[in-house]
């Protein structure tokens, strides 16, 4: 495949076409001025992870001699030339220990690995009471586990709406993101909302909520396989990438009430070089099969990856 090329013009049209996009504010957003797409210097670098969701499967298999642990997990991503380690929350023991974050963050060092992140698995589109009051705590625990791991970045949800109206909804989670950004600034470590449905499945319902919220530790995980409306996939990809502190690489785009389409790696590399991202790409794969795909499709990214940091 070929390097993705970029012009001057295209680059200078997404920005005016994003500023253009922040004009159009929403009713039920706070009057506070927009946040600004992330200014980063230099040229788009790009750094290979996988995320441990690719073997959800095998760490939650019910044959002992086939269930994948943590610390094989690490291993493997090293085996296979990955410069880092996504390790989802779903897969840790129910209680997490310093003794045990510790132990990863030691082996990731001896194997050369990063720990590029954590995910969690919220919902801040809930009404004040005890459980909103739980799902901040989650994410605000899962902020101190990444702090001790040396990870950059939590990925979270804004979530489904319950007992809210949607509007009502996004200014909770506005709420909540600023709380917990807060709380993830003092400690070094990044928000990334994802682009997973609920009350953000349309982008342009994320973005406004993004820069509404008054943080500098808040900005946008970009799972490119989850879309849920009529546009271009790749033109959604490019209004969300300026925003973007993390991304999450399928290996399909899902579509409500459309087949699966194959992802084209390329544009998606084209689509990140033009925001000048830098920072970690992970593999997410949910299709079948992992163990026979995913070695494949991390030789691939990483060729890639290579072309598009030597350019």
């Amino acid at each position: 495949m070929n390097p993705p090329s970029f012009s001057v013009n295209r680059r200078r049209f997404l920005i005016l076409g994003l500023a253009a996009a922040a004009a159009g504010r929403l009713p039920w957003l706070p009057a506070v001025r927009a946040v600004e797409p992330f200014r980063r210097p230099g040229r788009c670098r790009l750094k290979l992870s996988l995320a441990a969701y690719s073997f959800r499967d095998r760490f939650n298999h019910p044959d002992p001699e086939r269930r994948l642990t943590l610390p094989a997990f690490l291993d493997y991503c090293a085996d296979h030339g990955c410069d880092a380690a996504e390790l989802t929350s779903y897969y840790f023991p129910k209680e997490v220990t310093p003794a045990l974050l510790n132990a990863l963050k030691r082996q990731a060092h001896l194997r050369g690995l990063a720990i590029s992140g954590t995910a969690v698995g919220n919902n801040f589109a809930l009404p004040d009471g005890p459980q909103r009051d739980g799902q901040l705590a989650l994410v605000k625990t899962w902020t101190d586990h990444a702090a001790a791991l040396g990870a950059p970045h939590v990925r979270v949800f804004a979530g489904e709406a319950r007992g809210l109206d949607p509007a009502t909804a996004r200014r909770r989670c506005i709420r909540a993101l600023e709380e917990c950004g807060e709380y993830a600034g003092q400690r070094g470590v990044w928000l990334g909302l994802e682009n997973h449905g609920g009350i953000v499945a349309d982008v342009g319902e994320l973005l406004d909520i993004v820069r509404a919220v008054q943080s500098p530790w808040v900005g946008v995980n970009l799972d490119t396989g989850n879309f849920y409306g009529d546009a271009d996939p790749y033109t959604e990809m490019a209004r969300l990438a300026p925003y973007a502190v993390n991304v999450q690489l399928k290996v399909a785009i899902s579509r409500p009430g459309r087949p699966k389409q194959p992802t084209d790696l390329d544009r998606v590399l084209a689509v990140l070089c033009e925001a000048n991202y830098q920072g970690y790409v992970a593999l997410e794969f949910e299709e079948a099969d992992p163990e026979k795909h995913v070695p494949a499709w991390l030789a691939r990214m990483r060729e890639a990856f290579a072309r598009v940091n030597a350019a």
